[in-house]
């Protein structure tokens, strides 16, 4: 039985008596957004202890022992040359780059701006999807990733003065290529990552990550910490919490459904992250930015909606390729 890459609710067969896998499916797009989302939180509270990349080395480091020690007490299978340089590539992109990107914006201009930048990823994704995956995006879905745009700008604007905002050119141009590298690293791990091990894999794009952030932490920032209990809270839930669970759960999504679809949940992560800072920093909430949320959901919705169309050209060769 093949699965339909376009969707995330796909029953299995030979799923065990009294298992629902559908339901647990249906959930796993939503626990992702809720644990994305922490991240922000997290970032929030630990960088005021320590620069940006010193802080990123310690963490991706941190995950890559944790995945490696783990992949050797589970004796997981390690990839051969080429996987593994396949594999260290999505590392690069999504973890380093991405991150190393954002957080080196985020020091030269407005966070909301680089949350606005960040948000074109789901509409460069479906742009792309049909060349590199073969994967088919119907008019439908584009109206689907407008809305949820429009809904992102609606959330994010509500933070900004456009009559104060000054934002560096480097800012700009690091915000660009952290949207660039997450969307080539979500396209990548689509056409290559596919029969990669959860656990060695991490160990593999942790480690690559963490050698690469390393370096630049070593080059421009004198690498201090303040270790405070904040600090060290803040640490391990990027540890393991995003850099090991929540990647992991990204990487499974991927893996299961299309990646413009995957990319659609990223429209959630500003509504549910002002939600989280209105109550637990007292941020304040508007109505527009609600109503940003509910048209940020509506367009999620109408990506992500079960429907008859017509197979992409990839699928219908995979579908091929399995009877």
């Amino acid at each position: 039985m093949s699965r339909d890459p376009e969707t995330f609710t796909n029953r299995e067969k030979g799923a065990r008596p009294g298992a629902d896998p559908l339901i647990w499916s249906a959930a796993l797009p939503g626990v992702f957004v809720l644990l994305w989302t922490t991240g922000f939180t997290g970032t929030r509270l630990g960088l005021p202890y320590v620069e940006p990349a010193t802080f990123l080395a310690l963490r991706f480091g941190l995950a890559a022992l944790f995945m490696v020690l783990l992949s050797l007490a589970l004796r997981a299978p390690w990839p051969r040359a080429r996987g593994a340089w396949r594999t260290a590539v999505t590392g690069l992109l999504m973890h380093g780059a991405y991150l190393g990107f954002a957080y080196f914006a985020m020091a030269r201009m407005p966070v909301a701006l680089v949350a606005l930048i960040a948000s074109l990823q789901p509409l460069l994704t479906a742009t792309l999807v049909g060349r590199f995956l073969g994967e088919r995006v119907t008019r439908r879905m584009w109206l689907g990733f407008l809305l949820g745009f429009a809904g992102v700008a609606l959330v994010i604007l509500r933070e900004l003065d456009p009559l104060a905002v000054q934002a560096e050119f480097e800012g700009l141009v690091f915000s660009a290529m952290g949207l660039v590298a997450i969307t080539l690293g979500t396209l990548w791990q689509k056409k290559h990552g596919q029969a990669m091990d959860m656990r060695t894999g991490q160990a593999i794009q942790l480690g690559a990550a963490a050698i690469a952030v390393a370096l630049v932490a070593l080059l421009i920032e004198d690498n201090h910490v303040d270790w405070t209990w904040t600090f060290a809270g803040s640490l391990t839930w990027l540890t393991l919490g995003m850099s090991v669970g929540t990647f992991s759960l990204l990487y499974h999504l991927i893996r299961r459904g299309s990646a413009a679809r995957v990319a659609s949940l990223f429209y959630l992560v500003p509504g549910v992250t002002a939600v989280e800072a209105y109550f637990l920093f007292g941020d304040r909430l508007s109505m527009i930015a609600v109503l940003g949320m509910a048209l940020a959901a509506l367009g999620v919705a109408l990506v992500n909606r079960p429907g008859v169309n017509r197979p992409a050209r990839g699928d219908r060769e995979r579908e091929r390729g399995n009877r």
